[in-house]
């Protein structure tokens, strides 16, 4: 450990475009597929199968669950077509960090982006909104939290080392859940 903090303190800690690409197309699955979710229960609430919480008649049902079906849709292809990185490196100390400041800097910054776009009295949109809050709290708290659980026992264990992109986004997804 002291030659980690000594051999880090030698080198300056730079967070690079193979860093930061991963960490936001992870943002952007786990945010399109929470509105992916959204949009499957306004269905189901428009067809019947769940009671009535949101929509007056099935019609702005059907029409709210479109927009979000597609701007979902929309938002999960953005990672595949522009960002086309898919493995958090997260061997060293140095990445760890990388990586943990990387995930805080880019959920701060969609949190407060999202605060001041989606400002607006329909009942939808505020959903909208607190599904982007939930995602970025989910990146604050659990997200660093796991990269540095994966950093340790990612030396040992090849499954976790191999799968560490997979798994970071089905936690995120799975805490964005909590976090709802």
């Amino acid at each position: 450990m002291q030659y980690e903090l000594s051999n880090l303190s030698k080198n300056n800690i730079s967070v690079s475009k193979n860093q930061i690409f991963p960490i936001l197309s992870l943002y952007f699955f786990a945010l399109g597929s929470s509105l992916l979710g959204f949009s499957v229960y306004l269905f189901l609430e428009s067809a019947g199968f769940v009671e009535k919480i949101l929509i007056n008649w099935n019609g702005q049902g059907l029409f709210w669950s479109f927009i979000t079906f597609f701007a979902s849709i929309f938002i999960l292809f953005i990672p595949i077509e522009f960002f086309d990185r898919f493995f958090i490196e997260n061997r060293s100390f140095k990445n760890l960090l990388a990586n943990i400041v990387s995930v805080i800097s880019i959920s701060l910054f969609f949190l407060i982006m999202f605060q001041v776009l989606l400002r607006n009295q329909n009942i939808f949109v505020n959903e909208y909104l607190v599904i982007a809050r939930a995602v970025s709290f989910s990146g604050f708290i659990a997200i660093p939290l796991l990269l540095f659980i994966f950093h340790n026992f990612g030396r040992n264990i090849k499954l976790i080392y191999t799968n560490t992109y997979g798994l970071t986004l089905i936690f995120w997804i799975i805490a964005t859940q909590i976090f709802l």
